[in-house]
């Protein structure tokens, strides 16, 4: 297939080659995305080539993005291929959080299980990809967290030089942690993530520097195969919901375009209905579907939340993110910070950690059955994006009753469960343990 970069605003329509470094629409300044000429090819024939994959041993049939190359056939050589064996994240049923959600049903896609703990990797895979098929040396991102530790990766992993940028103050340090082992130059700048990015925008073109934020193209092409993977594993059976939470936008956009595209190529039968999560403090997409008359995006200035991962007040995807929720016939909802913080506790009583924002799938699904809005028995997925260890301080607060949300709302440890100190003493532990 044909492959080539195209202005997403359809009243402008222009197209762009798929090298030229863009990330924006230069005519109008929409956003941009990877479009394809033609068909991938036979789906059952595909099916089943994405199936024998799984027995082979070479890296790019090793990772679950790569693996399902032809539905985004963007590059023209597999030798720029940058892998850390990302994907293949499991499909999880959790019982306590069905319940606590009041589903019949409640499965999880844990991305926490990519190679950096979340699911960056899996399009910092293809951004990566496509850096060194353009050449570039350095490699930048706007991050609070998650997207600095994938992209100095995937970058170190590729020989490029990472530049990672990060709110100051704003970041949880088992993601700080990781750029840095991973070799990033790191630089906290004293503004907001929304602040950042625009800097950085300025700075990559005046320095020569490759932007991988969500903004670029690539990395939502290779997003998409969090849902083509999650499909296979079903059997290409279409669940009735994706739920997922809402920051950026850029998983919203992804798997809707993923979606899409199975959808005209005969991949699926149907679409399944979106649900998007913002935490309450962060919730500019929310506000923003609220309204009856929408007008220009309600940019927060100031988002809060302790769910960093979706600190974002002005997501840059909203464009993408609304198309996809328009055509699904989905929704978006909010969560409190208690909302959040109790339904992470019951993901975990399954025996599945996740980081606090993934937790605002299961928070907004419990409030879409209560609203009446998802049916108790329909089948609910719900993308975690990040690994249990990613903010290990948040989890050790919210069980000892120390969790404070902003502006000094303490946290209910509502299902805490917070350690017990005990004298050496074999009859006194005996007693307590019954």
């Amino acid at each position: 297939m044909h492959a080539y970069l195209a202005c997403f605003q359809p009243e402008c329509g222009a197209t762009y080659d798929i090298t030229q470094v863009i990330y924006t629409c230069p005519r109008c300044g929409g956003l941009l995305e990877a479009r394809y000429d033609g068909s991938p090819g036979e789906p059952w024939t595909l099916k089943q080539v994405f199936r024998e994959r799984r027995m082979s041993n070479l890296p790019i049939d090793q990772s679950g993005v790569w693996r399902y190359r032809e539905l985004f056939p963007f590059l023209d050589n597999a030798a720029h291929i940058v892998t850390l064996r990302e994907g293949q994240t499991p499909l999880l049923d959790a019982p306590r959080a069905a319940s606590y959600a009041g589903l019949h049903r409640f499965t999880v896609k844990h991305q926490g299980y990519n190679p950096t703990g979340s699911f960056k990797d899996n399009g910092m895979t293809c951004g990566a990809s496509q850096a060194v098929r353009l050449g570039m040396k350095r490699v930048a991102c706007v991050s609070t967290g998650n997207t600095s530790a994938s992209m100095a990766a995937y970058a170190s992993a590729a020989g490029l030089q990472p530049l990672v940028f990060i709110p100051n103050g704003n970041i949880a340090f088992g993601k700080l942690a990781q750029a840095l082992e991973y070799g990033g130059q790191t630089l906290q700048v004293e503004a907001n993530f929304d602040q950042i990015l625009a800097l950085v925008r300025r700075l990559a073109e005046r320095l020569g520097i490759y932007l991988l934020n969500s903004v670029n193209p690539f990395r939502i092409e290779g997003q998409k195969s969090i849902v083509i993977e999650m499909l296979d594993q079903l059997d290409w059976r279409v669940p009735d919901w994706i739920v997922l939470p809402g920051g950026n936008l850029g998983n919203t956009s992804a798997i809707g375009k993923a979606l899409r595209e199975l959808l005209a190529w005969g991949f699926i039968d149907r679409l399944p209905r979106l649900a998007v999560v913002q935490a309450e403090g962060s919730a500019p997409f929310w506000q923003f579907m609220q309204s009856e008359h929408r007008g220009s995006f309600p940019v927060v200035e100031h988002p809060e939340t302790l769910a960093t991962a979706i600190k974002i007040g002005d997501p840059v995807s909203w464009p993408k993110a609304l198309k996809e929720i328009t055509d699904s016939g989905g929704v978006v909802e909010r969560a409190t910070e208690q909302e959040i913080a109790d339904a992470k506790a019951q993901i975990g009583l399954c025996g599945i950690g996740c980081e606090p924002a993934s937790a605002a799938t299961l928070a907004g699904a419990r409030k879409l059955v209560a609203a009446g809005v998802i049916d108790p028995g329909a089948e609910v997925v719900a993308i975690l994006t990040g690994n249990v260890m990613k903010d290990p301080d948040y989890i050790y607060r919210y069980h000892t009753g120390q969790l404070v949300a902003p502006g000094q709302v303490a946290i209910q440890a509502t299902f805490g469960n917070p350690p017990v100190v005990v004298p050496n003493d074999e009859d006194r532990i005996a007693a307590l343990l019954g």
